[in-house]
Parts: structure tokens; C-alpha cells; sequence
């Protein structure tokens, strides 16, 4: 009888062991961390990957310890068949469980889309295509496209207007499609009532405005002179006097690096040149950032009706009430001008 009672008790040790290393294996397989890694660090999933897609990515990136036990608890989620794309956090102490979880249900974590006031669409879409999976040409295609613009209210010439430049959250995998749809409900979300109320005041459409914060952005870096110059334009539209802005004629002249707009690329026929043509032109000639499209709204009140750069070179410039004064200071630049010996 005792040796009865002996061999159950063995048993019930071995048992009792085994069961305790079972418990052990399936805590360090789903419950124990798995990550190699002592900070956060991103992995990006590309559309399309299958599982062993992401079982590379995994294992060149070196962010797990133990990759036979990753795969392990993915069989049991079947995560197999359930690969989302995307940009994935892989965080200290994630176990398995949680990692396999979070791939599997695409729990991603967005990633931050900054863009600033630019000339081009290549120059955006070059931005961007850094910062989220679609790539330039998908991106140009659909910036440059008929379609595209005719059907959020645009023109190829105004579509420039529906991008705001700042600092946006988009998931990593957002296609080229997503980024202008997005793009469009953030230009909807700036102009809200306040906004449109200005512009009505000015007697300008949300277009218009930006339209001429192009113009003014490329005409200084100065943040206090900018609702200064919007004013001055402001000014000639409302009696009717051509803007007569270098920046556009650089621009239908296709060539920013001008510093000195002579005769002859004043007689460049585009309805970008606003010395031949009067009003705004046909849309931006660059992105505007949203301060100076504020600058615009928030245009100085004042008399002036000309300005020019001045002659220190220091990137402000000289206003004037008159074309006599005007005339004067111009001389006075073109004088500095031909000392320096800029002749073009």
C-alpha cells in the first residue's frame, strides 16, 4: 500500500512538473516580452506583403529575440492569413501576444506629415512620397490630372489652392488617392467661417486668396511686411491697376532664380504675367504657406500703391503712395543693382 501511495505521489510530481513547464512555455511564448529592442522602433509593412514577407522584415530588423516563438503565437492567431500593411510600433516588454495582435488587427501607429510652402508638384510630391508609402510618380500623376481637380471644385491652374501646408497625422500605407482626399477635407477645415468671412470682405474667393499669397510669399521673407504687401495688391485690384509682380513673370517665365526682371521677360505672353495682364492670374504659382494666406486676410489698410526692394539688400522694401516716389526708389535699386553688377 505504501508503495502505492509512493509511485502516485511520483506521479503526481512528474505531473505536477510537467504541467509547471507547460505553464512556463506558454507564458514565455505569448505573455513574456519578445522584443530585442530598448526603445520604440518602427516597422513598415508594405501593401501587399504576405506572411513571409513579414517574417523578413521582422528578422532583418532585429527587433525580436526570439522569432521561432514570434511565429509560434501567430499560428495560433492565424495571422497568417490576416497580414495588414502599414507602420507598426515594436515597443520594450511587448510580448508576443500583443505584437502578433497588433499586426494582425493593424493597430498602427500614425506618422506625422509635415510640408511646407512650395514652387512645384515634383518638389511635393518628393516630400511626401518620404514620408508615407506612395510613391512620386503615383503622387504627380493624380497632382497634375484634369479629373482630379475638376472634381473637388478646382482647375489644374487653382489646385495648388487646396494644399495647406502643416503638420498632418496619416497612417504610413495611405495611397497617393488618400493623401488628396485628405488633402481636400484639411482645405475645407481652414476655411471655416471666420476665414470666408474675410475674404468676402475683400471682395475674394478662398482661391483668389491663395492666388495672391503666392504671389506675396515669393515677394518677401519678412512676416511683418506681408499683410503690408497684400495691401498693396489688395489696393490695385480694387482700382483697377495691374499687379505688375516680378514673382509671376519668373513664373511664366519658368525660371525663379531671376534676380533682375529685365524688358524682355516683361513681353513673356502669359496670363501669368500680371505686367500685361490684369487681376490675379489664372491660380498660385507656388503653395502658399497658411500664414501668409492669413497675411492676405488680415491685409494692412493703407494708401500704398507701389513698393520695391530695397537698396541694402536686407530683403525689405521701400513702399510708396505715388509712381513719382515710386520711380525714385526703384532708380535707387536699380542703381544698387548695377553695383553689385547683377545684371540679370
Amino acid at each position: 500500500m505504501k508503495k502505492i501511495v509512493k509511485f502516485g505521489l511520483v506521479i503526481a510530481l512528474v505531473g505536477l512538473f510537467i504541467g509547471v513547464l507547460l505553464l512556463l512555455r506558454v507564458y514565455f511564448t505569448f505573455r513574456a516580452t519578445n522584443v530585442a529592442v530598448s526603445k520604440e522602433t518602427l516597422i513598415y509593412i508594405p501593401t501587399n506583403s504576405n506572411y513571409n514577407d513579414v517574417l523578413n522584415i521582422l528578422e532583418k530588423s532585429k527587433v525580436l529575440i526570439s522569432l521561432d516563438r514570434f511565429k509560434r503565437v501567430a499560428r495560433y492567431y492565424d495571422y497568417e492569413n490576416s497580414v495588414n500593411p502599414g507602420c507598426y510600433a515594436f515597443k520594450p516588454g511587448m510580448s508576443n501576444s500583443s505584437m502578433v495582435k497588433m499586426l494582425k488587427y493593424g493597430h498602427q501607429k500614425p506618422v506625422k506629415v509635415a510640408f511646407t510652402s512650395m514652387r512645384t508638384w515634383q518638389q511635393l510630391a518628393h516630400r511626401i512620397a518620404s514620408q508615407i508609402e506612395a510613391d512620386s510618380a503615383s503622387l504627380i500623376n493624380l497632382f497634375t490630372s484634369d479629373t482630379i481637380a475638376f472634381n473637388r471644385g478646382f482647375t489644374p491652374a487653382t489646385l495648388m489652392a487646396m494644399f495647406i501646408p502643416n503638420t498632418y497625422e496619416f497612417y504610413w500605407n495611405t495611397p497617393a488617392l488618400g493623401f488628396i482626399n485628405r488633402m481636400q477635407k484639411e482645405y475645407n477645415r481652414f476655411w471655416n467661417d471666420n476665414r470666408m468671412q474675410k475674404a468676402t470682405a475683400l471682395g475674394l474667393t478662398p482661391v483668389e486668396v491663395s492666388t495672391l499669397a503666392s504671389i506675396v510669399e515669393e515677394e518677401t521673407n519678412v512676416k511683418s511686411e506681408m499683410p503690408i504687401i497684400a495691401g498693396v495688391y489688395i489696393n490695385r485690384l480694387h482700382k483697377g491697376i495691374p499687379l505688375q509682380a516680378d514673382p509671376t513673370v519668373k513664373f511664366a517665365v519658368g525660371d525663379f532664380t531671376i534676380r533682375r526682371v529685365l524688358t524682355r521677360h516683361l513681353a513673356v505672353d502669359s496670363p501669368y504675367n500680371t505686367y500685361r495682364y490684369q487681376g490675379l492670374p489664372p491660380g498660385p504659382i507656388r503653395i502658399p504657406s497658411a500664414f501668409v494666406i492669413d497675411a492676405v486676410l488680415n491685409a494692412q489698410k493703407h494708401s500704398y500703391l507701389y513698393f520695391c526692394a530695397s537698396p541694402d539688400f536686407s530683403g525689405r522694401h521701400l513702399f510708396a503712395k505715388t509712381l513719382a516716389e515710386h520711380n525714385r526708389n526703384a532708380a535707387e535699386y536699380r542703381r544698387a543693382l548695377n553695383r553689385e553688377k547683377i545684371y540679370r
